[in-house]
C-alpha cells in the first residue's frame, strides 16, 4: 500500500517534468553520461529540474516500501519452496531473498547520483546514475522471473519433491 501511495504522490512531479518540456524521470535514470543529462536538464528548465528533485526525494521512500515488499515476497517464495522440498527453487531463493534490498540499495545510489547531476556536480555522476538504475532493473527482473517461477510451480502443483542429495 505505501508503495502505491509514494508512487502517487511522485506523479504531480513526473507530470511537471513533462508539462517543462522534457522527459520524465526515468529517461533522465538512464541517459549514459553528462551530454545527454544536459539536454534533459536544458528541455526541463528551473520548474521540471525542482520536480525532479521532488520526485527523487519521494522515491527514497518509495524505494523503502518496494524493497521491504520485494525482500518479504522473495522470501515467502523461498520459504514456500522450502516446505515442498523443491530444492533448486529453494537454493536460487538463498540468493534472490536478497534481491529486493539490493534492487534498493542500487537505486538509492543512483538517486544520489542523480541529485548530484542536478546539482551540477560534475560528469561521473549520470554515467553512475546509469549504471545503478541498470544493476537495479537487472536485480528487480530477477525477481520478478523468480516468483512468477515459484507462483507457477505453486499454482500449478507440478513440480515434486526433489529427492535430498
Amino acid at each position: 500500500m505505501a508503495s502505491l501511495l509514494l508512487l502517487l504522490a511522485m506523479s504531480p512531479a513526473e507530470n511537471r517534468m513533462k508539462d517543462a518540456g522534457g522527459p520524465g524521470i526515468v529517461p533522465f535514470e538512464v541517459t549514459g553520461g553528462q551530454h545527454r543529462a544536459d539536454e534533459i536538464m536544458a528541455e526541463w528548465g528551473e520548474d521540471g529540474k525542482d520536480a525532479a528533485r521532488e520526485s527523487l526525494w519521494i522515491d527514497f521512500g518509495f524505494l523503502v516500501a518496494y524493497g521491504t515488499f520485494l525482500t518479504l515476497a522473495l522470501r515467502a517464495a523461498r520459504d514456500a519452496a522450502v516446505k515442498r522440498g523443491w530444492h533448486r527453487l529453494t537454493t536460487i531463493g538463498a540468493a534472490a531473498i536478497w534481491f529486493g534490498a539490493i534492487c534498493a540499495g542500487f537505486d538509492a545510489l543512483e538517486n544520489v547520483c542523480l541529485l548530484l547531476t542536478l546539482g551540477g556536480a560534475g560528469a561521473a555522476a549520470p554515467l553512475l546514475a546509469t549504471i545503478f538504475a541498470g544493476l537495479k532493473f537487472l536485480f528487480l527482473a530477477a525477481s520478478i522471473v523468480y516468483l512468477l517461477a515459484t507462483l507457477s510451480v505453486l499454482l500449478l502443483g507440478r513440480l515434486p519433491a526433489e529427492p535430498a542429495t
